[in-house]
């Protein structure tokens, strides 16, 4: 084959890894509310809840009651991968769509996208016109890790803790759907292993375990192993209500193909993009604290 990189087989891989980050890829993407931004900082208008006055006496005067606003920052960061490839007919595997190089790019990528949401969701953020006020985590919005086993002691994740994670987002009045719950695999074990058998969660749990089904107690379960662990080493299962988390997206993953001349002539495969993510309402994230042995 030519020597040549064409601009259709640039466009043919940059195409198969930006389908593989989105649906392959990254797990958290479709979690969070997405926005395309530009510039290295972003910024998003919130909106605060107000009260309605009560009326006391015919024509009185119209009230004016000021809507609170704020504005929340989320700054943008940069990511890459390349890799070389010497072989003539290795490179003709970048046009396969299921091919390793794909994969591993969009791999990549994806799971810097997820790191991003979950460092973002029990991390600072940044509210103020400029955006230079530092918000904390609510801590309030925490599972304690020996929640849902008597007597009390450091346990995994139970249904008792799912129920008290919905309890928060319930009275923090969040909205119905689109709540997602990220766990990893030790923490899922837990929840399976915990439950009787004889418990009506059980068919609930192990069908959830088999795959059968992906939503317990109004959380839609979303398995990585990325989720951090806290002070105590515990590990923090997440949970979200979709409004509460953003992810901004600069430049979504761009391919370039070309030759490097000073690596005789290789083939590099180099993917890029520019991503930020923040957590935009205190009162829809928590975690659940959870034994990770």
């Amino acid at each position: 084959m030519s020597v040549q990189i064409t601009t259709a087989f640039v466009e043919q891989y940059k195409g198969n890894v930006e389908h593989l980050v989105q649906q392959k890829g990254s797990r958290l993407r479709e979690t969070v509310s997405i926005e395309t931004v530009v510039g290295k900082n972003a910024y998003f208008e919130q909106i605060g809840s107000v009260t309605a006055r009560q009326r006391t006496s015919r024509h009185s005067d119209t009230p004016q009651i000021d809507t609170p606003h704020s504005r929340r920052r989320v700054s943008l960061v940069d990511y890459d991968w390349a890799d070389l490839i010497d072989d003539e007919d290795r490179v003709r595997m970048l046009i396969d769509p299921s091919g390793p190089y794909a994969k591993n790019a969009a791999m990549a990528m994806g799971r810097a996208m997820d790191q991003e949401i979950i460092s973002a969701a029990d991390g600072t953020a940044y509210t103020g016109v400029a955006g230079g006020t530092a918000t904390a985590y609510d801590s309030n919005n925490t599972v304690d890790v020996q929640v849902g086993v008597s007597p009390a002691a450091d346990t995994g994740l139970n249904v008792g803790k799912l129920r008290a994670a919905k309890q928060i987002l319930d009275a923090n009045e969040a909205e119905d759907d689109d709540r997602f719950c990220i766990i990893n695999a030790k923490q899922l074990q837990n929840l399976l292993g915990e439950t009787e058998v004889t418990s009506s969660d059980y068919a609930s749990v192990k069908a959830l375990v088999n795959g059968e089904v992906d939503t317990f107690l109004g959380f839609r379960m979303v398995r990585t192993e990325l989720i951090g662990v806290d002070a105590n080493s515990d590990h923090k299962v997440l949970f979200w209500q979709k409004m509460g988390m953003k992810l901004a997206i600069g430049k979504e993953p761009v391919v370039k193909i070309s030759e490097r001349a000073d690596k005789n002539y290789a083939t590099q495969v180099f993917t890029s993009m520019s991503i930020g993510s923040t957590r935009m309402q205190e009162e829809l994230v928590g975690y659940i604290e959870c034994d990770p042995t």
